[in-house]
């Protein structure tokens, strides 16, 4: 690892860090769940090319359960048909989220993405989306050690 930015910036980490803990509760109790957070962080991770994250994350989805094919084909999940249409949703979404520069989220994206989820699930869905994508900067910034992530 370059530096270690929890020690760096112990008051930013933290700030990051009460973002997680809402947004994971999100997965736990909420409207989210923890399966689609963790495709959802998975495929944000792989598009930003964070390998610390896309370890960790899959890790974690494969603790949780979630099947080998099911992360195997996340890259190319509009191909396939293991994914509900609620994942297709949030997954087209974080992915529109992520490369949001010069293309924006039009009203059918919108649209489509609402048919699956309420404005506050839409909400946290989408801090979801912001916080990985925050968390994937800081591991490429910085070089975590990737392959050291343990699941709890």
């Amino acid at each position: 690892m370059r530096m270690n930015y929890f020690s760096a910036s112990p008051a930013g980490i933290e700030a990051m860090l009460e973002l997680q803990r809402h947004v994971s509760r999100t997965g736990e109790e909420g409207e989210l769940g923890e399966g689609l957070l963790g495709l959802v962080y998975t495929r944000v991770s792989q598009i930003n090319g964070c390998a610390y994250c896309i370890d960790m994350h899959t890790k974690d989805a494969r603790k949780a359960g979630e099947t080998e094919q099911r992360l195997y084909a996340l890259n190319a999940w509009r191909e396939t048909p293991f994914y509900t249409p609620r994942e297709r949703a949030a997954l087209a979404w974080a992915e529109a989220n992520t490369l949001i520069a010069g293309n924006g989220i039009d009203d059918a994206l919108y649209e489509a993405t609402r048919q699956h989820f309420s404005e506050q699930g839409l909400a946290d869905l989408t801090l979801a989306v912001c916080t990985i994508n925050a968390w994937n900067r800081l591991a490429i910034s910085f070089a975590a050690d990737v392959g050291s992530y343990r699941p709890k």
